[in-house]
């Protein structure tokens, strides 16, 4: 079993930046080989995809965050990041690390003040 630690949110104004991370501890033996992703929820909206990075390190973003969102990956330190900038208040949401299969951290709460 693999656990998922995300931290790095925070409340920040219109156009700025965040890094959030995700650590994995645990069986994460195989953390280099696992795709892994943020997803983000909005109170009353359904969790949708932000990023992805697979084992050879290709990535896919949402459409509402490409070019202003990075996502990458240091299998050495068995962590994820996604380095956020120009931020929009439609970006505030909580944000999920995600291990496939089935790994989901706690969640971090990211605020965009307008």
């Amino acid at each position: 079993q693999v656990q998922l630690v995300e931290s790095g949110g925070g409340l920040v104004e219109a156009g700025g930046s965040l890094r959030l991370s995700c650590a994995a501890s645990g069986s994460n033996a195989d953390f280099g080989i696992r795709s892994m992703h943020w997803y983000r929820q909005a109170p009353g909206k359904q969790r949708e995809l932000v990023a992805l990075i697979s084992s050879v390190s290709r990535t896919t973003y949402g459409d509402s965050v490409k070019g202003r969102f990075t996502i990458s990956r240091d299998n050495a330190k068995n962590t994820v990041y996604l380095q956020m900038n120009s931020l929009k208040p439609e970006d505030t949401a909580v944000y999920y690390c995600h291990q496939s299969p089935s790994s989901w951290g706690q969640g971090t709460q990211v605020t965009v003040s307008s």
